[in-house]
């Protein structure tokens, strides 16, 4: 399994990394439909002391899969093989879009890092609404009670004015709902002009409210709602926004998405430089990420379910989260580095972490 650094490093690591990770998802959508599934599952699935209950639902493993990976509900299925105790897709957006020009994703391979400005490239809610139903099909077949969870990130349309976000959000909340196991609304991207100013309480409070009773509406049923925050929000709109979802009722909250900063990198400045503006993920990120999940725990208190993501490499890190108040925890950029049996390695060392007393 440790081979796969070594094939990232001669194949992978001079390629553009859009190009990659479209190959790689390809490779492992593609193993899933030869039925390759039927050997990964047991060599990958998680071991039953990993499962935990939350947002109402049995995950797995508190292990998952953050929102970037699988931005259309492609792969849900075959991702499941690999063992991820949920799957969060998206961002997906009231209407299609291509999102920004290319290049826009980067690498800083030192830094265990990436750069995207993605810009929420999907094929918009209506189209992935159906994809994701019958995703959600195979996997009751093939896991029945103990199925990987599929969360639903939704965002902003780019060319939809922010006077009519709400409206946008809506959208994509009637189309998604009713097949999502728990959806979260993304505020806090750095990729859609003006997108994070929606974190701000005067303008979240009515959001998350309508997405809330739109919700119920569209599922027939109380689907768990949380908000995902950036890293770059001061103490003080930490605290503020952990408030307002207490107030409102929200389920839980993720910590965090991409930062905007470059401090600390050891990749050359100029080469970052060239690179240009978007979410900084992985390794740089991880302190400030656990800051802010220490943060809104002490917050909160118990009331919120808590997915942290940002920097999470290893089965040390992950039982790190849980040791500082996460309920779950999620990674993206190490799977890019670490390659596919990267979730069933950290869920056997999480397996033995967590049979050992803590420090």
């Amino acid at each position: 399994m440790r081979f796969y650094p070594t094939f990232f490093r001669l194949v992978f690591s001079g390629m553009d990394a859009e190009r990659a990770h479209r190959i790689g998802f390809s490779l492992i959508r593609m193993a899933d439909t030869f039925g390759a599934g039927i050997v990964l599952r047991p060599f990958c699935r998680p071991a039953k002391e990993l499962r935990v209950q939350a947002l109402g639902r049995t995950f797995p493993s508190p292990f998952g899969l953050a929102a970037g990976f699988d931005k259309e509900g492609h792969g849900v299925a075959a991702l499941a093989n690999l063992g991820f105790g949920h799957i969060e897709v998206g961002t997906i957006t009231g209407q299609a879009q291509p999102g920004n020009p290319r290049p826009r994703l980067f690498r800083l391979v030192e830094d265990r890092a990436l750069i995207n400005r993605m810009g929420f490239n999907n094929d918009g809610a209506a189209t992935v609404a159906p994809r994701l139903s019958k995703a959600r099909g195979v996997l009751e077949r093939r896991y029945q009670r103990a199925r990987p969870v599929v969360g639903v990130n939704i965002g902003k349309t780019k060319k939809v004015d922010l006077a009519e976000a709400v409206e946008d959000y809506l959208v994509s909340t009637r189309e998604l709902a009713a097949q999502a196991d728990y959806l979260v609304v993304n505020v806090s991207s750095p990729n859609t002009p003006g997108l994070r100013l929606l974190q701000d309480v005067r303008s979240l409070r009515p959001l998350l409210i309508r997405v809330r009773r739109t919700a119920e509406e569209a599922a027939g049923h109380r689907v768990p709602l949380l908000v995902k925050i950036a890293p770059d929000l001061s103490d003080q709109d930490i605290d503020a926004v952990t408030e307002l979802a207490l107030e409102v009722g929200l389920d839980g909250i993720i910590c965090t998405n991409t930062t905007i900063v470059r401090d600390g990198l050891r990749t050359d400045p100029e080469q970052v430089m060239k690179y240009g503006v978007g979410g900084l993920s992985g390794v740089p990120l991880k302190q400030r990420s656990l800051e802010v999940l220490r943060r809104v725990r002490q917050k909160a208190g118990e009331s919120l379910t808590l997915i942290s993501v940002g920097g999470v490499e290893n089965a040390a890190d992950v039982r790190e989260r849980l040791d500082a108040g996460a309920t779950l925890v999620q990674g993206y950029t190490a799977f890019l580095y670490e390659g596919p049996f990267w979730a069933a390695r950290i869920n056997r060392e999480l397996a033995r972490e967590l049979s050992r007393p803590k420090n």
